[in-house]
């Protein structure tokens, strides 16, 4: 073991504990401390251990230099990974990594960075399937932005045996390596480096120098370095050189006592060296210029005095401290001519603008122009944040023009800032006049919007820009369509119907097929919605035309609108194939945003189709997605479903807590669409735990709101559950109109979800109105168009209700199908409904209740017969006064009695 390593064994036994628990599941260690003290060592000795351990290792160290190029951390680690690993990725992401190392055509199709980080991640998974993978980055507070995105996405998404390792100078200047998150928070440690003591100090300068170090100057060396083991060794030299001068008191003085050993001739090439992102030693004799030979003697002749080590034909300075210190020695003016001499050498286009950005002092065309051309190619390579940094180079010395506002607003939201997207919108929407730049900015600043503040705010935006610029045809089709799609969901069918057909008018118009695709795919769904049923043809042409390589928001994908369409008209298991597949795309794309809407519709579909363990599962995915993400609209998606599932397992308290988090969230994004469903499902709890006044006074936004055109599931799901609480409060008459409604447009648009709730709904109304004989052949009616929809819950309702009927009718089979209902519920795993029927078939057991009531009716009833009054059994029941007495007169009336006394013994007969 090397000596530094035998003077730091609580560092070493925290390698090997970390490399143990990496070589089975994820982990993390950093390890930290000043510049000098040892970090690197201790890192490289930790690779050695790893690849002796059998570990897969990709490594970099990041460069502290103001000319790095986007992913440039990223395309060292790839170099370690095999080409037959990436030859296997799906082409989305093999290409978005080709681009990444530079093997892509310049003219290659664009990629963005969802891609790049996505295919990380799968080459790391590919590569821990044969063994252990290292993950190593010395001096990572340098990493570029650009990486730092596909590390953070890589990390959070870590299941393997993969470990990350890296070493952060600390500075006192925050945390450069926030970004490092695991899926378990425990799975990331750290270790800070601290000052070796004057023993262990000693045997590091001894093993250093090859000799032993006098006392005395041992003690002066450790006086001034603090047991910095870097600052120690550069002491030790001076010493050992014999030369009469004064000691360097601070590490800058150290670094600099080592360069000014060198030949003036030398500075040169070291210039070029710590000024480029990648040296060679072809391009610093390129940028030195002179006598190649000479160069590369100088070099040489660095490489012996300990300042670079020259690896193939790559330089590397043998401590970054010694690199600032040769950039920072020289002068301003210096420094200048060196970025000059660069960007006349170097051939990538980001590399060659950086340089000539660095060399200026007052703004150019041509590098303006450069800056402005390095963006674009930046954004192309799926490097938004490159792209901002050059984006605003280019504005620093050409001026903030709107336009190249604009274009950073792109970048910076790109890259995760729409707080800082919109600032600049704003901005430059202020400083424009009416016409197609500022709809641009306009439709921007509305996506930004959708995003971080939510539909009506976007709406509003979009709005104003149709109204009040110039847009190209084009970019109008754009607006239209998304605007037709927040129209809708802020609640305002009407209008999103009419701007969704301007929408198709003005793809057709303008021939794109993509634009067409979306605007089709947009009328179609929101027709489907509001009553219009399926425009087959339309939505065919739209999947014909689809394009899948190009991002669009998910809900703007035909195939995302198909799959919802499929589930409300009862083709559950062909519409979660098709999301599935869908799911597929946005993960090897890294499209999370999309993937988390994908997944709530997902789980959406297992909810309907009774399978709650899946649900669960998948619930669980978009909880975590959502908090990865951040944002209200994820959160949101969350709390929906984490809603509706609390409601079917029975768990009241999360179901509200969950509900009311939804309804919160929801208003703040003004979806009203996600907010009727919220709503939906605290109606469906009031309904489970047989509050009928609470849901329908929950319900009662919504049925305001009720169109009797449009009853398709995802616009009605809240109909049958207010039909069931208005009929046992005694208000049938206001359930007409929600019945005839489902019975009409089913029949119309052959629809077994509102043929099936629809008949259970009408069977409700009939025995109400004590029809007993009609109300059991429209329940089982209902349940043969039940048998054409594969949703066992609502199939285990309808039989509920029919078992009720059969038993207020004294029918023999009415045991038979309660015990049906039970166990249907029971394998379900939703108690509140099979203990409900279980009640209904306890009664028919003789255990006093008159079969004639329903069970909100039996409960008023018992409590009623055993003294209390109305306001007593209100306030027990949680129910309005009046209420009770509606409920006792209906009760009154159905035994043949006029008294509590009769009551009272009616209760109490064995046989009623």
């Amino acid at each position: 073991m090397p000596t530094y390593l035998a003077n730091r064994p609580t560092e070493e036994a925290a390698i090997a504990e970390f490399l143990g628990t990496a070589s089975r599941t994820p982990s993390a260690l950093l390890i930290d401390g000043e510049a000098g003290i040892g970090k690197s060592t201790l890192w490289l000795a930790a690779l050695d251990r790893a690849a002796r351990h059998g570990f897969q290792i990709l490594s970099a160290r990041a460069a502290s230099v103001e000319s790095v190029a986007a992913y440039a951390t990223l395309a060292e680690l790839l170099g370690g990974v095999p080409d037959d690993v990436i030859a296997d990725l799906p082409s989305a992401q093999r290409a978005a990594l080709e681009r990444v190392r530079g093997a892509a055509d310049a003219d290659a199709a664009p990629t963005d960075q969802r891609a790049v980080a996505a295919a990380f991640l799968s080459v790391l998974e590919q590569v821990a399937e044969q063994a252990p993978v290292l993950l190593a980055i010395d001096d990572a507070q340098w990493i570029d932005p650009s990486t730092v995105h596909v590390l953070a996405y890589t990390a959070r998404r870590l299941s393997g045996p993969v470990g990350v390792l890296g070493t952060v100078r600390t500075d006192g200047s925050g945390d450069p390596v926030s970004w490092l998150q695991m899926r378990r928070p425990d799975a990331v440690h750290r270790i800070t480096l601290r000052p070796l003591h004057s023993r262990a100090l000693q045997s590091v300068i001894s093993e250093h120098l090859g000799r032993p170090v006098p006392r005395p100057t041992m003690s002066r060396i450790y006086e001034i370095s603090g047991g910095n083991p870097f600052y120690a060794i550069e002491l030790a030299k001076v010493f050992d050189s014999g030369e009469d001068k004064p000691l360097p008191h601070t590490l800058a003085a150290v670094v600099q006592a080592r360069l000014d050993g060198l030949e003036p001739d030398a500075l040169a090439p070291l210039l070029a060296a710590a000024t480029a992102a990648t040296p060679t030693v072809e391009l610093v004799t390129a940028a030195v210029g002179g006598e190649p030979d000479r160069t590369i003697e100088l070099l040489e002749t660095a490489e012996q005095n300990g300042i670079i080590v020259i690896e193939g034909n790559r330089i590397r300075f043998t401590h970054p401290l010694l690199a600032t210190g040769v950039y920072t020695g020289a002068s301003a003016d210096q420094r200048r001519q060196m970025h000059r001499r660069l960007a006349g050498v170097v051939g990538e286009t980001e590399t060659q603008a950086r340089h000539l950005a660095l060399a200026a002092t007052t703004g150019d065309d041509a590098t303006v122009s450069a800056l402005e051309r390095a963006a674009a190619g930046a954004q192309a390579r799926g490097a938004p944040a490159a792209a901002a940094e050059l984006m605003e180079l280019a504005i620093t010395l050409g001026g903030p023009t709107p336009e190249r506002q604009i274009r950073l607003a792109t970048h910076v939201f790109d890259a995760g800032d729409p707080a800082r997207a919109r600032t600049l919108l704003e901005r430059a929407i202020a400083q424009l006049q009416p016409g197609p730049p500022r709809a641009t900015a306009r439709h921007l600043l509305a996506v930004v919007r959708f995003i971080d503040d939510g539909f009506v705010d976007a709406v509003e935006v979009l709005q104003r820009a149709l109204a009040e610029d110039r847009a190209d045809e084009p970019l109008r089709a754009v607006m239209l369509t998304t605007l037709a799609y927040g129209l809708y969901m802020t609640g305002d069918p009407d209008t999103s119907r009419r701007r969704a057909a301007e929408a198709v008018a003005s793809a057709e118009k303008l021939g794109a097929p993509g634009l067409l695709s979306q605007a089709l795919g947009a009328r179609t769904i929101i027709e489907f919605f509001t009553g219009a049923g399926v425009d087959e043809a339309a939505m065919r042409r739209a999947l014909e035309l689809e394009d899948h390589d190009t991002f669009a928001p998910v809900m703007l994908r035909p195939s995302l609108e198909q799959g919802l369409i499929l589930a409300c008209t009862g083709e559950l298991d062909a519409s979660f194939d098709l999301m599935r597949e869908i799911e597929r795309r946005c993960i090897e794309r890294g499209e999370e945003g999309e993937l988390v809407f994908v997944e709530f519709y997902v789980a959406l579909t297992r909810i309907w189709r009774g399978d709650f363990p899946a649900a669960e599962h998948i619930a669980d995915n978009v909880t975590q997605l959502a908090q990865q993400l951040g944002g209200g609209f994820p959160a949101m998606l969350s709390a929906v479903l984490r809603a509706w599932l609390a409601v079917y397992r029975g768990a009241e308290q999360q179901a509200r807590e969950a509900i009311s988090e939804a309804i919160e969230t929801s208003r703040r994004s003004g979806t009203a669409w996600h907010q009727d469903w919220a709503r939906t499902a605290l109606g469906l709890l009031e309904v489970s735990l047989g509050n009928f006044e609470a849901a329908a006074e929950s319900l009662q936004p919504l049925l305001a709101r009720f169109v009797p055109e449009s009853t398709e599931i995802q616009a009605a799901s809240f109909v049958p559950d207010a039909v069931e609480a208005l009929v046992e409060l005694g208000r049938a008459a206001e359930a007409e109109a929600l019945v005839a409604a489902l019975e009409r447009n089913g029949e119309r648009l052959d629809r077994p979800w509102m043929l099936a709730v629809g008949g259970r709904c009408r069977a409700l109304l009939l025995a109400a109105a004590g029809d007993l004989r009609s109300a059991q052949t429209c329940a089982r009616r209902a349940i043969e168009q039940h048998r054409r929809l594969p949703m066992p819950f609502e199939q285990a309702r309808t039989t509920l209700v029919l078992g009720q009927l059969q038993r207020r009718a004294r029918d023999r089979a009415a045991a038979a199908t309660l015990r049906e209902a039970i166990a249907a519920f029971e394998r379900l795993g939703t108690p509140l409904w099979a203990a409900r029927a279980r009640t209904q078939l306890s009664g028919l057991g003789g255990a006093g209740a008159p079969s004639a009531l329903t069970a909100a009716e039996l409960r008023i009833a018992e409590l009623a017969a055993a003294g209390l009054t109305n306001r007593d059994v209100a306030g027990e029941l949680f129910l309005s006064a009046k209420t009770v007495e509606a409920t006792l007169a209906r009760v009154y009336r159905k035994l043949g009695i006029r008294s509590r006394a009769e009551l009272g013994r009616m209760m109490g007969r064995p046989d009623a």
